[in-house]
């Protein structure tokens, strides 16, 4: 039993694993790749996996294959790679390992197979395996439904503590999680509470479930959105949360593991609109093409504001010539009203995220940041104004625009990556695309007009 016991990859064990494989596919040793996988946890696998090259994935791809993990292997895969390497597999041979799979595990991968294949290994699949995953590749991907798992535990209200300790330890192998028994009535199975399995242990064998289950149960139905899930079970530390349909009828539950997944996926999502690189979480993966093409949209605005950025600097240009000193600062006037503007909507967005702001107090979360943003811009302004007037002696106010040019600058660009995200956020759209460079681009056409045209001002040109 010890030898077969997998663990998980800690500190450097994943390049010792990687490297190891290496040395053995050179040798072609393939007997000595087999033990290996077989005593590596399947999730490793697949993080050893991403790391290889084509020869290398196609050579091991072969040899696990043949392992009993082979499913869980493929559920642990990145898409991209998955759908690469299962293309030379066989209809017959794919629907053998489905079947075995959990069956929301097995709707995952139908669903990003390509059509004609999937539908081959569904004819393929037994009849009552095949009904269970076509259930759940009814729902959106994204929802409650398209996550859940129909392998819950679920027993009648009228049954003593005796009888479903009995039906748990009979059924217990087979649920996805037995740490929750949803009581449910009726013929339909209506969810109407939920008991933990170390409160039923605690109660006498004769005493009825609807005596001591907790009817107050948090559910989501089959169409919510998976980050509301994510929310839901984040908020109440749940391991578990039913999934009902209209009727209020159980019909799967969401697992805590399941929801992990999620909140690693809307995270990367976020962090990558933010980063103006699209939404594509297997970015590192695609070709160089695919990966450019991916990119530039999102970099044809920085492109578009630098042009408009160019033409306001151009207009000037008279100013600039009778004060070449001004062009100096240019680019922290940009930089300190760019940077705090990414600051302030990556704050929004994680609290839009985190439910931590209200969207009916916008006005406080706003004037906050503009508060934060004249208090910065202040000290920051007042520095670079001082260094400004001692480094440039002509013209003697040159200090005065710079400071105050940053003190706007950033004030006006904490306000604007405050509000933009906000104010998608209303209008229901995605708030992360608004922290790319849309809002960075905006500042820095803000930042450049509001500094001349105080430098107009100030300095009389």
């Amino acid at each position: 039993m010890k030898g077969n016991v997998k663990r998980e990859l800690i500190g450097n064990e994943g390049m010792l694993i990687l490297d190891t494989a290496r040395r053995l596919i050179r040798r072609n040793a393939v007997d000595n790749l087999m033990k290996l996988v077989v005593k590596t946890h399947p999730a490793d696998i697949a993080w050893v996996f991403r790391h290889f090259s084509p020869t290398e994935r196609k050579f091991v791809f072969n040899i696990i294959a043949q392992t009993d993990a082979f499913g869980e292997f493929l559920s642990e895969l990145d898409r991209s790679i998955m759908l690469e390497m299962v293309g030379d597999l066989t209809p017959k041979f794919m629907a053998n390992i489905i079947k075995d799979m959990p069956s929301d595990d097995a709707a995952d991968i139908l669903e990003v197979l390509p059509e004609d294949f999937a539908n081959e290994i569904r004819r393929l699949m037994g009849r009552e395996d095949r009904e269970e995953v076509d259930e759940l590749l009814k729902y959106l991907p994204d929802s409650a439904g398209g996550l859940m798992s129909p392998d819950f535990m679920a027993l009648d209200e009228e049954l003593s503590v005796g009888d479903a300790i009995r039906k748990v330890q009979e059924r217990s192998e087979e649920m996805e999680m037995s740490f929750y028994l949803y009581i449910t009535h009726g013929d339909e199975g209506q969810l109407d509470g939920v008991v933990s399995l170390r409160e039923l242990l605690m109660h006498p064998p004769y005493r009825l479930l609807r005596n001591i289950m907790n009817s107050n149960v948090v559910a989501v139905t089959t169409d919510t959105d998976q980050s509301e899930v994510a929310h839901i079970v984040a908020q109440y530390n749940f391991l578990a949360i039913p999934v009902v349909d209209s009727a209020y009828k159980l019909v799967g539950i969401v697992t805590v593991d399941d929801v992990i997944d999620v909140i690693r996926e809307e995270a990367t999502e976020d962090f990558l609109q933010m980063a103006g690189a699209g939404k594509d979480r297997e970015i590192l993966l695609k070709s160089t093409i695919d990966n450019a093409m991916t990119r530039a949209p999102w970099l044809f605005a920085t492109w578009l504001g630098g042009i408009i950025s160019m033409f306001i600097i151009t207009s000037f240009q008279t100013e600039l010539a009778k004060v070449l000193a001004l062009a100096s600062f240019i680019p922290i006037v940009m930089g300190m009203g760019g940077n705090i503007a990414t600051q302030s909507s990556t704050i929004v967005v994680r609290g839009i995220a985190t439910g931590r702001i209200n969207m009916k107090e916008l006005s406080r979360v706003i004037f906050k940041e503009m508060r934060v943003g004249l208090l910065l811009g202040s000290m920051f302004g007042f520095i670079l104004g001082v260094l400004a007037h001692f480094g440039y002696s002509d013209p003697a106010r040159l200090g005065l625009v710079v400071g105050i040019s940053v003190l706007i600058s950033m004030a006006i660009a904490s306000t604007v990556g405050t509000f933009v995200p906000l104010f998608l956020r209303r209008l229901d759209v995605d708030t992360a695309i608004a922290t790319g460079p849309f809002v960075t681009t905006a500042i820095d056409i803000l930042g450049v007009s509001s500094y001349f045209l105080i430098a107009k001002l100030l300095l009389d040109l």
